[in-house]
């Protein structure tokens, strides 16, 4: 049977689902942290160490998740996340040391988020798309905003009335019932199918010249492999810029929940703060994705690092005057600009090393990613243990979000290959 032209879009749709549990089960930390602290006294750096664990034990992973995907599609390597992540969320509900956080929430947990979230899904989602790339990737991403406002608030809810370990049971049964089945339905490339990218109709004249994004022809037709690639400085500038992103990202993610109730915030405001960031960030993502096929990949990361700058500046502004506005401010500030890097990271990624081994390329320079977002979530908590607030952590993150827009001006895919707007 000849599957439709638009099954493309059905890979979006799976993807959406996918991430909007996928992705949440990972953010569900910032809720758990709290009770957990309160359960067994902790300090703050070894509880959200837990966390920061599980991406340096998978940092190992995000290589062998390229080439598994490069080997045996995302049928198999998302399963896989599912598998982990259900794990790992209903042995956390069984925990009574510390290492047991960190192998369940941390490792496991861990793990499986890298296959079915925004590392999984840039594996492979980019190759059904070119024109509509980048908004395509943002409306898969979206699927974790719609989860949040869904997700963490009714976790919270069972947190509040049956405690964290039947949260995590909850959530484990989730992942397995919702995703298992529905992940059957994912395929890795459009040619694999008889089809093509955008759902344009395969051309029968080999005459018939298609119209090309490429601007530096020697470059895109390297076939790059790992080895080559990390020999260029446009992988290290894409690495640095990745790395100081994800720390920006998990800094204030992991540690705005605690930091907010401790400002005078209630935990169910606090909670609901969390999931409208991801709420907000679906206009965001599915608006700055569209933009970035019009404007380019790094004007829109620079618009998402300026989200993060605003962030920690208003979360400090917060700590002299903690009102609504402000707080709202921050939402917006880190969802609806913030989260819009994530439109762009497979994209980008991909039209600097497109080809067979993308997914290995892409494992290994989510090693410098998922190394910053473990080192913001330990350094923030360590520098608030050291001199018990977030003020110098908070400052760093500014800064360290505009050297990421920076950096990926460096890497400079535009360079590469054009996006659909700047086509003459």
């Amino acid at each position: 049977m000849r599957l439709p032209f638009f099954y493309g879009w059905v890979i979006v749709g799976v993807g959406f689902v996918t991430m909007a549990i996928g992705v949440n089960a990972r953010t569900a930390f910032s809720l758990l942290f709290p009770p957990i602290l309160d359960e067994f006294g902790w300090a703050r750096a070894v509880t959200a160490g837990a966390f920061s664990f599980g991406f340096i034990v998978t940092a190992a992973f995000s290589p062998l998740l390229g080439r598994l995907m490069d080997r045996y599609g995302p049928r198999v390597t998302v399963q896989i996340g599912v598998v982990l992540m259900a794990t790992g969320m209903l042995l956390a509900a069984q925990i009574g040391e510390a290492w047991h956080l960190y192998a369940t929430l941390g490792v496991l947990v861990s793990a499986g988020s890298i296959c079915l979230g925004y590392n999984g899904q840039a594996l492979f989602v980019p190759n059904w798309f070119v024109r509509r790339r980048g908004l395509a990737m943002s409306l898969t991403y979206a699927g974790a905003g719609i989860g949040s406002i869904l997700l963490l608030p009714w976790l919270q809810v069972v947190i509040d009335a049956e405690g964290w370990r039947a949260a995590c049971t909850a959530l484990g049964l989730l992942i397995l019932v919702v995703l298992l089945p529905l992940n059957l339905l994912l395929r890795h490339r459009p040619g694999d199918l008889g089809l093509e990218p955008d759902g344009d109709a395969a051309s029968t004249d080999p005459n018939t010249p298609k119209r090309s994004n490429i601007v530096d022809p020697v470059w895109a037709a390297t076939e790059w492999t790992p080895m080559r690639a990390v020999r260029t400085t446009r992988f290290w500038w894409l690495a640095v810029s990745f790395f100081l992103a994800l720390y920006a990202w998990y800094a204030a993610q992991v540690h705005q929940t605690k930091y907010l109730i401790e400002i005078g915030f209630d935990a169910t405001e606090a909670a609901f703060a969390l999931g409208l960031v991801s709420l907000v960030a679906v206009p965001g993502q599915i608006g700055l994705g569209h933009l970035s096929d019009r404007i380019g990949r790094e004007a829109v990361w620079s618009i998402g690092c300026l989200g993060f700058a605003l962030c920690f500046a208003l979360l400090l502004a917060l700590q002299a005057t903690p009102s609504p506005f402000l707080l709202y401010a921050m939402v917006a500030a880190q969802g609806f600009l913030g989260y819009g890097l994530t439109s762009v990271m497979g994209p980008v990624a991909m039209e600097l090393f497109e080809g067979p081994r993308f997914g290995a390329i892409y494992g290994t320079v989510m090693l410098a990613a998922i190394g910053g977002g473990a080192l913001g979530a330990w350094l923030t908590g360590l520098l608030f243990d050291l001199q018990s607030d977030y003020t110098v952590a908070f400052s760093l993150g500014v800064g360290l979000s505009i050297a990421s827009a920076g950096a990926m001006w460096l890497a400079a895919p535009r360079k590469v290959r054009a996006v659909a707007g700047r086509l003459r």
